[in-house]
Protein backbone atom coordinates (compact mmCIF):
# COMPACT_ATOMS: atom_id res chain seq x y z
CA UNK A 1 0.00 0.00 0.00
CA UNK A 2 1.07 4.15 -0.57
CA UNK A 3 -1.03 6.77 0.19
CA UNK A 4 0.11 10.32 -1.35
CA UNK A 5 -1.83 13.66 -0.46
CA UNK A 6 -1.32 14.95 -4.19
CA UNK A 7 -3.19 17.92 -3.64
CA UNK A 8 -4.80 20.31 -0.81
CA UNK A 9 -6.68 23.55 -0.64
CA UNK A 10 -4.13 25.80 0.22
CA UNK A 11 -3.99 26.97 3.58
CA UNK A 12 -7.08 25.13 5.08
CA UNK A 13 -6.82 26.29 9.08
CA UNK A 14 -6.55 29.89 7.23
CA UNK A 15 -9.65 29.32 4.80
CA UNK A 16 -11.98 27.52 7.95
CA UNK A 17 -11.00 30.52 9.96
CA UNK A 18 -12.10 33.09 7.53
CA UNK A 19 -15.27 31.20 6.84
CA UNK A 20 -15.99 31.36 10.34
CA UNK A 21 -15.19 34.76 10.91
CA UNK A 22 -17.60 35.56 7.48
CA UNK A 23 -20.52 34.09 9.28
CA UNK A 24 -20.07 36.22 12.36
CA UNK A 25 -18.68 39.61 10.81
CA UNK A 26 -20.22 42.34 8.81
CA UNK A 27 -17.02 41.89 6.44
CA UNK A 28 -15.06 38.94 5.09
CA UNK A 29 -11.70 39.93 6.85
CA UNK A 30 -8.50 39.70 4.54
CA UNK A 31 -6.54 36.35 4.79
CA UNK A 32 -3.37 37.99 5.16
CA UNK A 33 -5.33 39.96 8.50
CA UNK A 34 -5.48 36.17 10.01
CA UNK A 35 -3.04 35.37 12.87
CA UNK A 36 -2.15 31.66 13.90
CA UNK A 37 -3.58 32.67 17.66
CA UNK A 38 -6.70 34.03 15.52
CA UNK A 39 -7.05 30.42 13.90
CA UNK A 40 -6.46 28.35 17.16
CA UNK A 41 -8.65 30.26 18.82
CA UNK A 42 -11.43 30.59 16.22
CA UNK A 43 -10.75 26.85 15.64
CA UNK A 44 -11.32 25.66 18.94
CA UNK A 45 -14.72 27.57 19.45
CA UNK A 46 -15.58 26.13 15.86
CA UNK A 47 -14.96 22.27 16.90
CA UNK A 48 -16.32 22.52 20.23
CA UNK A 49 -19.73 24.29 19.02
CA UNK A 50 -20.05 21.53 16.13
CA UNK A 51 -19.91 24.22 13.64
CA UNK A 52 -18.31 22.16 11.31
CA UNK A 53 -19.53 23.33 8.23
CA UNK A 54 -16.97 26.04 8.26
CA UNK A 55 -14.25 23.15 7.54
CA UNK A 56 -16.11 21.91 4.30
CA UNK A 57 -14.13 24.47 2.30
CA UNK A 58 -11.41 22.33 2.76
CA UNK A 59 -10.54 20.09 -0.19
CA UNK A 60 -7.86 16.74 -0.16
CA UNK A 61 -6.85 14.12 -2.89
CA UNK A 62 -5.43 11.35 -2.14
CA UNK A 63 -3.76 8.88 -4.60
CA UNK A 64 -4.27 5.07 -3.25
CA UNK A 65 -2.27 1.89 -4.84
CA UNK A 66 -1.86 -1.34 -4.29
CA UNK A 67 -4.97 -1.91 -1.92
CA UNK A 68 -7.38 -4.50 -2.43
CA UNK A 69 -10.64 -4.47 -3.82
CA UNK A 70 -12.11 -5.73 -0.18
CA UNK A 71 -10.77 -1.94 0.85
CA UNK A 72 -12.17 -0.14 -1.70
CA UNK A 73 -15.50 -1.74 -1.49
CA UNK A 74 -15.47 -0.11 2.02
CA UNK A 75 -14.10 3.60 1.08
CA UNK A 76 -16.99 3.58 -1.21
CA UNK A 77 -19.69 3.63 1.74
CA UNK A 78 -18.22 6.96 2.19
CA UNK A 79 -20.67 8.56 -0.02
CA UNK A 80 -19.67 12.39 0.53
CA UNK A 81 -16.50 11.88 -1.73
CA UNK A 82 -15.64 11.90 -5.20
CA UNK A 83 -13.48 8.64 -6.53
CA UNK A 84 -11.63 7.50 -9.79
CA UNK A 85 -11.08 3.52 -9.39
CA UNK A 86 -8.38 1.82 -11.79
CA UNK A 87 -11.39 -0.43 -14.27
CA UNK A 88 -11.20 -4.32 -14.08
CA UNK A 89 -12.77 -3.83 -17.39
CA UNK A 90 -10.26 -2.08 -19.53
CA UNK A 91 -7.20 -2.65 -17.80
CA UNK A 92 -5.86 -6.29 -17.68
CA UNK A 93 -5.23 -7.74 -14.58
CA UNK A 94 -3.10 -10.71 -15.40
CA UNK A 95 0.05 -11.63 -13.50
CA UNK A 96 -1.80 -9.90 -10.15
CA UNK A 97 0.22 -9.94 -7.06
CA UNK A 98 -2.32 -10.24 -4.15
CA UNK A 99 -3.03 -8.33 -1.02
CA UNK A 100 -2.03 -11.27 1.53
CA UNK A 101 -4.08 -10.20 5.36
CA UNK A 102 -1.20 -10.38 8.19
CA UNK A 103 -3.45 -12.86 9.85
CA UNK A 104 -1.96 -15.79 7.48
CA UNK A 105 0.95 -16.51 9.40
CA UNK A 106 1.24 -20.16 9.44
CA UNK A 107 2.76 -21.54 6.22
CA UNK A 108 -0.78 -24.09 5.87
CA UNK A 109 -2.87 -20.88 5.52
CA UNK A 110 -0.47 -19.41 2.86
CA UNK A 111 -0.09 -22.38 1.07
CA UNK A 112 -3.77 -22.59 0.53
CA UNK A 113 -4.08 -18.60 -0.17
CA UNK A 114 -1.15 -18.71 -3.07
CA UNK A 115 -2.60 -22.33 -4.73
CA UNK A 116 -6.28 -20.28 -4.79
CA UNK A 117 -4.94 -17.51 -6.26
CA UNK A 118 -2.38 -19.21 -8.66
CA UNK A 119 -5.89 -20.77 -9.99
CA UNK A 120 -7.55 -17.72 -9.96
CA UNK A 121 -4.85 -16.15 -12.93
CA UNK A 122 -4.73 -19.32 -14.81
CA UNK A 123 -8.80 -19.26 -15.01
CA UNK A 124 -8.82 -15.66 -15.51
CA UNK A 125 -5.90 -15.79 -18.36
CA UNK A 126 -7.45 -18.88 -20.19
CA UNK A 127 -10.83 -16.98 -20.39
CA UNK A 128 -9.79 -13.64 -21.66
CA UNK A 129 -8.64 -15.94 -24.84
CA UNK A 130 -12.34 -16.85 -24.78
CA UNK A 131 -14.43 -13.65 -23.60
CA UNK A 132 -13.79 -10.08 -23.24
CA UNK A 133 -11.93 -9.04 -20.07
CA UNK A 134 -15.06 -7.65 -18.58
CA UNK A 135 -16.01 -10.98 -18.53
CA UNK A 136 -13.57 -12.44 -17.49
CA UNK A 137 -12.78 -10.14 -14.35
CA UNK A 138 -16.05 -11.81 -12.47
CA UNK A 139 -13.83 -14.50 -11.71
CA UNK A 140 -11.05 -12.38 -9.91
CA UNK A 141 -11.25 -12.01 -6.29
CA UNK A 142 -11.47 -9.20 -3.55
CA UNK A 143 -7.59 -9.92 -2.70
CA UNK A 144 -6.57 -8.20 -6.52
CA UNK A 145 -5.24 -4.77 -5.84
CA UNK A 146 -6.23 -1.73 -7.12
CA UNK A 147 -5.58 1.70 -7.33
CA UNK A 148 -7.97 4.85 -7.05
CA UNK A 149 -7.69 8.38 -6.19
CA UNK A 150 -9.93 9.87 -3.60
CA UNK A 151 -11.13 13.22 -2.84
CA UNK A 152 -12.66 14.69 0.79
CA UNK A 153 -13.04 17.67 2.12
CA UNK A 154 -12.32 18.24 6.01
CA UNK A 155 -15.66 17.34 7.07
CA UNK A 156 -16.12 14.10 5.77
CA UNK A 157 -12.36 13.02 6.60
CA UNK A 158 -13.15 14.44 10.33
CA UNK A 159 -16.22 11.29 9.72
CA UNK A 160 -14.25 9.25 7.76
CA UNK A 161 -11.34 9.16 10.89
CA UNK A 162 -13.35 8.84 13.33
CA UNK A 163 -15.13 5.41 11.38
CA UNK A 164 -11.89 3.90 9.86
CA UNK A 165 -8.90 5.05 12.57
CA UNK A 166 -11.25 3.02 15.12
CA UNK A 167 -9.28 -0.43 16.49
CA UNK A 168 -12.10 -2.24 15.38
CA UNK A 169 -11.67 -1.00 11.89
CA UNK A 170 -10.93 -3.43 9.39
CA UNK A 171 -7.13 -3.92 9.30
CA UNK A 172 -6.22 -2.98 6.10
CA UNK A 173 -8.39 0.37 5.52
CA UNK A 174 -7.40 1.51 9.18
CA UNK A 175 -3.94 1.22 7.61
CA UNK A 176 -5.06 3.18 5.12
CA UNK A 177 -6.96 5.81 7.10
CA UNK A 178 -4.26 6.38 9.74
CA UNK A 179 -1.62 7.43 6.80
CA UNK A 180 -4.11 9.81 5.33
CA UNK A 181 -5.06 11.44 9.00
CA UNK A 182 -0.89 11.63 9.29
CA UNK A 183 -0.53 13.27 6.01
CA UNK A 184 -3.56 15.89 6.41
CA UNK A 185 -2.08 17.20 9.90
CA UNK A 186 0.84 18.08 7.76
CA UNK A 187 -1.03 20.99 6.06
CA UNK A 188 -4.09 21.62 8.41
CA UNK A 189 -2.83 20.55 11.57
CA UNK A 190 -5.35 22.45 14.04
CA UNK A 191 -8.37 21.13 11.91
CA UNK A 192 -7.19 17.96 12.30
CA UNK A 193 -5.01 18.17 15.74
CA UNK A 194 -7.94 16.11 17.84
CA UNK A 195 -8.99 13.91 14.21
CA UNK A 196 -9.18 9.79 14.81
CA UNK A 197 -11.01 7.36 16.74
CA UNK A 198 -13.52 8.55 19.21
CA UNK A 199 -12.02 7.47 21.84
CA UNK A 200 -9.11 9.94 21.38
CA UNK A 201 -11.62 12.57 22.70
CA UNK A 202 -13.53 10.76 25.41
CA UNK A 203 -15.24 7.21 26.38
CA UNK A 204 -16.06 5.03 23.37
CA UNK A 205 -19.11 5.47 21.37
CA UNK A 206 -19.79 2.30 20.44
CA UNK A 207 -22.27 -0.62 22.71
CA UNK A 208 -20.40 -2.40 25.37
CA UNK A 209 -20.53 -5.63 23.58
CA UNK A 210 -18.92 -4.20 20.20
CA UNK A 211 -16.02 -2.20 22.07
CA UNK A 212 -13.21 -3.02 21.93
CA UNK A 213 -12.21 -2.48 25.94
CA UNK A 214 -9.74 -0.69 25.23
CA UNK A 215 -9.02 2.04 27.76
CA UNK A 216 -9.83 5.34 26.93
CA UNK A 217 -6.75 7.37 25.37
CA UNK A 218 -5.43 10.52 24.85
CA UNK A 219 -2.26 10.41 22.90
CA UNK A 220 -2.26 10.20 19.04
CA UNK A 221 -2.39 6.93 17.25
Amino acid sequence: MDVELIAHTPDPDKLATLAALTCYGREVPPVSGISQELVEEVLGKVKESGHHSVIEHGSFTFAVTGVSRALTHQLVRHRIASYSQQSQRYVDMEDFVSVIPPSIQDEDAEEIYREFMKDVERTYSRLKEKIPVEDARYVLPNAVPTNIIVTMNARELWHFFSLRCCRRAQWEIREMADWMLELVREVAPVIFRDAGAPCLRGPCPEAPDLSCGKPFRRERP
